[in-house]
């Protein structure tokens, strides 16, 4: 296990930053790549909320530990390693980096997830950060997670083994999912059985269900499972976007 400064040191050289370039504090949204490793539409994402004035943050998770693609599909994809609560202290980590930054508002973060991103996200939530080991941290800050401004959630994976299927959440802050209607891999049905209950646990969530297949913003999913459709990737992107407007109170 790592403390939250040594993970954040491992993670922070393959970071890539999008916005002002600046000194200045400011919000900030994170973004966290699924299974199959960093992928170009996350950078799209990026991008698009930096004209907005706001930095994002793109975080490998896999180069920084030595993983390509091939290692990254035949052992991340199939839960052999990195489960999602092992990856959360990456996002909590990732936190106490910008923080010591200090060039974030730190009331003004938003975590976004895709896919594996998503259930690593998710599970960060569910942990209370107050003993060492938690999220495989030595060091957990919970007041870290207890100030972000928001989630936002594209096809985020929630089927076994993640927690938020039987745990609640410890922290709620305001959601946003884009869930996918032929999702193979959590298949719409759950996912709103999963995000139901956290509604009526208190958590805030808006949903945006997309007549669309898993990972639908990757322009190299080509078949029948999984398929590029760049209309649906707008309509994610635009919420991003929104939720962006709304949470940061830009002009």
């Amino acid at each position: 296990m790592d403390t939250m400064a040594q993970r954040y040191a491992l993670l922070e050289p393959d970071i890539t930053v999008y916005g002002p370039q600046d000194d200045n504090v400011r919000p900030a949204v994170v973004l966290f790549h699924g299974c199959g490793g960093m992928r170009p539409h996350v950078h799209l994402y990026a991008q698009a909320v930096a004209l907005t004035g706001v930095r994002a943050y793109v975080v490998d998770s896999f180069k920084p530990r030595g993983w390509d693609r091939n290692f990254a599909v035949s052992l991340i994809c199939t839960g052999a390693v990195l489960q999602g609560y092992e990856r959360a202290g990456d996002a909590l980590s990732v936190l106490h980096g910008l923080k010591q930054s200090g060039r974030v508002d730190m009331d003004k973060v938003i975590l976004a997830g895709f896919s594996h991103g998503g259930w690593s996200i998710m599970d960060l939530m569910t942990s209370p950060l107050n003993k060492p080991g938690n999220v495989k941290i030595t060091d957990p800050d919970p007041r870290l997670v207890d100030r972000l401004r928001g989630l936002y959630l594209v096809y985020p994976y929630i089927n076994f083994p993640a927690r938020s299927n039987t745990s609640k959440w410890r922290h709620i802050p305001k959601t946003f999912v884009v869930l996918a209607n032929r999702d193979h891999l959590t298949p719409i049905r759950h996912s709103q059985k999963v995000f139901g209950r956290l509604k009526a646990q208190g958590v805030d969530v808006t949903t945006l269900v997309l007549d669309a297949s898993h990972a639908f913003d990757e322009e190299d999913n080509k078949g029948l499972i999984m398929q590029y459709d760049p209309a649906v990737m707008q309509a994610s992107l635009e919420g991003l976007l929104s939720f962006v407007a709304e949470r940061f109170e830009l002009a």
